[in-house]
């Protein structure tokens, strides 16, 4: 039930083109507010990220007050062209006071109407911490809020719960019981008895709501600053089975002598290393995932006595996959995602990988994905209970990585080869082709600008008259400084990182 609304005087700098639309509503008559999540991050001393604002104006008078604007919904949003004082375009969204009627799809209103009050309008929100207003009307700095619902004492003690019954408002909109933990996760907030009971009484909703949105509430809470205790939430609660039901597989799951912890641990203790090293989404997806088919393939061996995982990079890259279709991830986030699941096994005895196996590493995963994919490494370690510097081995494979990925000092970055060798000397296959080759990459070793086809052409004409002894001289010649080059640069990179 609303309490008695008291205006609490609050300061905080309002933006110029915020205030610029709360005034014109005001100076044509109508009543203006700043509400919902930027009232509540303003309270908290968070910098707002949208601005939203309320008012008795219809969506006709609000657009007949601004030059540009757009309203291509039901529900009487008005979005507003407006700029920033250092001339960035963006869109405030305006909404007239509304009263809803039922949501019989348990995700939008039958019907609304734009005949209320503010105290009507704040009252179908889905929080108390969303139902506050904010009044700017004093000033650029001076304003108080409205507060029917305690919102306020919700932030003050931390505290997430719907405006009135939770059962009305999770049986209205469906996808509000898996925003609760998606907010209580990303504001470190808990969740209070009565609409933790509702969550999970009404969990089983949420197969009426489009994956699309389960799938943004989700990626909100893996890309907040503790994901970890979201995806715990969710299982608690009921919610994981909606979301992602074969991480669930991993509860209680001990593991081989290497972990300390069980799958299902493992695997959350790796999504939050990738959030404390605030890493992009892919890689907190695949840190998730990289170990979520290890229960299907977890086998007995009496020979090592201990449990075997054999396979479960491969199983788990196509689990992984179907999971993020199912969610409706893009195609982009599936394919990146599931290759990084596929291809996290990459350690080996670094005493005994090959260049050309690091090589086939970064041709499978892509030159582009290679460094993810040791970030997903480093969030598998941690995942384990390991020390969180980086291991010799590790540094290692980093070095062995950029060695494979460098532009190889060779003769196959000439801009000229054996082929048109041929071609403008009427040459024929052997020896000679490989001294005039090597004789050309020492020339342009020191020379960068001479390597281009007109040059090359010119010189190999120039060679191809010379002493085949003469020409074998400058040919190992090259290959020798060839040789010399590659050794500096390699040894450079394994300086960098501190290995032999």
């Amino acid at each position: 039930m609303p309490h008695t609304p008291k205006k609490i005087d609050i300061e905080y700098s309002i933006p110029v083109e915020v205030s610029h639309v709360t005034e014109t509503l005001r100076k044509a008559g109508f009543e203006a507010y700043l509400v919902g999540g930027c009232v509540r991050d303003m309270i908290m001393g968070v910098k707002p990220k949208d601005w939203d604002i309320t008012t008795n104006a219809s969506p006709e008078e609000i657009q007949a007050l601004f030059e540009e604007t757009f309203y291509e919904n039901d529900f009487g949003t008005v979005g507003i062209v407006t700029k920033s004082e250092d001339e960035t375009l963006k869109v405030l969204e305006v909404t007239p006071y509304r009263t809803e009627g039922p949501y019989s799809d348990k995700r939008r209103p039958d019907s609304v109407s734009f005949h209320a009050k503010l105290e009507d309008d704040l009252k179908r929100r889905d929080f108390t911490i969303n139902a506050i207003a904010y009044d700017d009307s004093q000033g650029h700095r001076k304003g108080h809020i409205i507060d029917p619902f305690a919102g306020l004492k919700d932030i003050q003690d931390k505290t997430i719960q719907t405006v009135g019954d939770p059962y009305d408002r999770f049986h209205e909109d469906a996808l509000r019981i898996l925003r609760a933990v998606r907010l209580a996760t990303s504001l470190g907030f808990t969740i209070n008895k009565e609409t933790q009971e509702a969550v999970q009484k009404t969990a089983k909703n949420l197969n009426e709501i489009a994956r699309e949105r389960i799938r943004d509430e989700f990626t909100k809470m893996v890309m907040s600053s503790n994901p970890m205790i979201g995806v715990i939430m969710c299982e608690k609660l009921g919610l994981l089975e909606y979301i992602a039901p074969d991480l669930k597989r991993g509860i209680g799951v001990e593991q081989n002598g290497d972990h300390i912890y069980t799958v299902w641990e493992h695997n959350l203790r790796a999504l939050q290393h990738s959030a404390d090293r605030e890493w992009p989404v892919h890689v907190r997806l695949a840190a998730l995932f990289h170990d979520i088919s290890k229960p299907e393939t977890r086998r007995w061996s009496d020979d090592k006595e201990d449990w075997t995982f054999y396979g479960h990079d491969v199983v788990g890259g196509r689990v992984a996959k179907k999971a993020l279709e199912n969610l409706k991830y893009s195609k982009k986030i599936i394919d990146v995602v599931s290759t990084l699941v596929r291809y996290h096994l990459f350690f080996s005895d670094i005493e005994k990988i090959t260049l050309s196996a690091v090589r086939r590493i970064v041709r499978n995963v892509g030159p582009e994905n290679v460094w993810d994919l040791m970030k997903v490494r480093a969030c598998d370690r941690i995942g384990m209970g390991r020390p969180k510097e980086t291991p010799y081995r590790l540094r290692k494979y980093q070095s062995m990585i950029e060695e494979a990925m460098r532009a190889p000092v060779s003769v196959q970055m000439l801009k000229i080869d054996g082929a048109k060798i041929m071609e403008v000397t009427r040459e024929t296959p052997g020896p000679k082709l490989g001294f005039i080759l090597h004789a050309l990459l020492e020339e342009v070793i020191d020379a960068p600008d001479d390597n281009n086809e007109t040059f090359l052409v010119k010189r190999t004409l120039e060679l191809t008259k010379l002493p085949i002894d003469e020409l074998k001289k400058l040919g190992e010649a090259g290959k020798e400084k060839k040789d010399a080059e590659e050794e500096k640069e390699l040894s450079e990179i394994r300086k960098r990182y501190n290995v032999k």
